[in-house]
């Protein structure tokens, strides 16, 4: 569309929490005026972890919005101040799965869904991992503290994918290039 834009004329705040929610009035490029809300949220980081014997470790865990459990890789907001998304990346593998990686390798940005949403997920390939304590004062809390580790072949993790049973959006992103990546 040459020579079109779109104009945001107002912006409100609606609600401040976890996610911030505001209401944008937006003109066209024709003159009308049409209201978009929109969720802020923080940069997410999602790692593939893959162990010394090619094994990707997967969390199984509790997720309100769905109402079950899913399995999914591991991954945080970038709410630390000055944190880059390799520290972040290391603090939660930390946190959740008590691993370390000998090293990261960049796979994708995605925004997760741009028609209602800010947040944008990094996604990495780690590997190998091997155990560390949980970091001093971490606690986990509310689904955290009920989160399963589940160890798969990356093969099946991917087949999992491919039948439905993996569908959590960074998980299927992550899953389907780590795959093409470690072929090559």
């Amino acid at each position: 569309m040459s020579g079109a834009w779109f104009e945001t004329v107002d912006q409100r705040e609606v609600y401040r929490g976890f996610s911030n929610v505001r209401v944008d009035t937006v003109r066209t490029p024709d003159g009308a005026t049409v209201e978009r809300e929109i969720v802020e949220h923080d940069e997410v980081v999602a790692v593939v972890p893959i162990t010394e014997d090619g094994q990707v470790l997967l969390l199984r865990q509790y997720r309100q919005p769905v109402g079950r459990y899913l399995l999914e890789i591991p991954a945080g907001t970038l709410d630390v101040d000055g944190e880059s998304v390799t520290e972040a990346a290391r603090r939660e593998l930390a946190e959740e799965l008590q691993v370390e990686v000998e090293r990261y390798e960049p796979l994708t940005a995605f925004l997760n869904s741009a028609g209602w949403c800010t947040e944008r997920t990094h996604v990495l390939l780690g590997r190998p991992t091997s155990p560390v304590p949980v970091p001093d004062g971490f606690v986990a809390e509310g689904e955290e503290a009920h989160m399963e580790v589940v160890p798969l072949p990356l093969d099946v993790a991917v087949q999992s994918v491919v039948d439905g049973t993996i569908t959590d959006a960074k998980s299927v992103i992550g899953l389907l290039l780590a795959e093409r990546f470690l072929q090559g």
